[in-house]
């Protein structure tokens, strides 16, 4: 029994399982944050080229924006 009360204790006072724990969660955060991120500035570089592209279609140079890159 006396046994088992120590075991018992030791796995109380014992950290790792709850430190993995956070550290999962952090590592959670940080993906979502950079997947986001990712995302964002993909948004971005897609709606900056879609700008360069109408403006260059509005000043007449429409084989700028035909896209097979000739």
């Amino acid at each position: 029994m006396k046994k088992l009360m120590t075991m018992t204790r030791q796995f109380r006072d014992d950290e790792n399982g709850a430190a993995m724990v956070e550290y999962s969660i952090l590592i959670g955060i940080i993906a979502t944050a950079s997947i986001l991120v990712v995302l964002g500035i993909g948004v971005w570089v897609t709606d900056s080229f879609t700008s360069l592209c109408d403006s260059l279609i509005a000043v007449g140079d429409i084989a700028a924006c035909d896209g097979d890159g000739a």
